[in-house]
């Protein structure tokens, strides 16, 4: 499987093919490097096939990280992206108790690269891809020495948010999309590294912090901020470079459209 493509013939329309490059592309003001990009394109993808498998939340955030853990060891020009992602798909419904069958995520991957086709058929094309899809599920498995199990922000900003709103008005609350705008920042975070790069209560701070000040909902201040009475160990740095990489998130999206 090393060096080979996946069968499911090109990327989609507009897709570059990946680079070898290793820059890590994260200094602060500098172009996104070509792997940075496929692996948005490609966390894209993972996002969309989990609506369309109807996987929850938790289980397409743990297919971003098994993705983003196992290109920390590889780059896009050993392993085929889209391949992987597919695998980590199947690999993250197992560990998260939301078993998906390889078949809908071949024929979900399938319409993903082919807009409007009918499902594969089970011919010699189909089962070699599910092969190719099962024998990577395994070698991520061992790659990640068979750790796949990953605490996420999910309960935490749960948690946050609960508290949260007993400190604003409720007129106020109600008004504005704090809860929504929250949710959505913690999703785009697994487009990029980020997801990894950062502790779960940090990123889940940091979404809730981006969500308040969006709308200019404000908190009373009492001897701390609000945000160190929910997470002791978070500092103001550890909030703006949670926040500093998600706004980078958001213009390396600009630039892939």
């Amino acid at each position: 499987m090393e060096g080979s493509t996946s069968r499911l013939t090109a990327a989609p329309e507009g897709e570059p093919r990946p680079s070898g490059s290793r820059q890590s592309g994260r200094d602060a003001g500098s172009e996104p490097t070509r792997d940075m990009r496929t692996h948005f394109r490609v966390c894209r993808f993972i996002m969309e096939s989990g609506v369309k498998l109807g996987m929850r939340s938790v289980p397409v955030a743990t297919a971003c990280v098994l993705y983003h853990r196992f290109f920390q060891r590889f780059t896009p020009g050993v392993y085929e992206p889209y391949l992987v992602a597919m695998s980590c798909l199947y690999l993250a419904g197992k560990v998260e108790e939301q078993h998906i069958r390889t078949r809908d995520i071949i024929n979900v991957s399938h319409r993903y690269f082919n807009k409007g086709s009918a499902p594969l058929e089970c011919d010699k094309v189909f089962w070699d891809l599910r092969d190719s899809v099962v024998q990577c599920e395994l070698l991520i498995l061992r790659q990640l020495n068979f750790h796949v199990s990953f605490e996420h922000p999910h309960r935490y900003l749960l948690h946050y948010l609960l508290s949260v709103k007993s400190l604003v008005n409720r007129h106020a609350w109600s008004r504005t999309p704090v809860a929504e705008t929250s949710w959505a920042l913690l999703r785009d975070c697994y487009h990029g590294d980020m997801c990894i790069l950062h502790t779960p209560q940090h990123i889940a701070v940091a979404a809730l912090y981006l969500a308040l000040n969006s709308y200019g909902v404000e908190l009373s201040v009492g001897e701390k901020e609000w945000w160190q009475v929910l997470c002791e160990d978070v500092t103001k740095a550890d909030i703006n470079a949670v926040i500093s990489d998600l706004l980078r998130l958001y213009d390396m999206e600009a630039k892939c459209i």
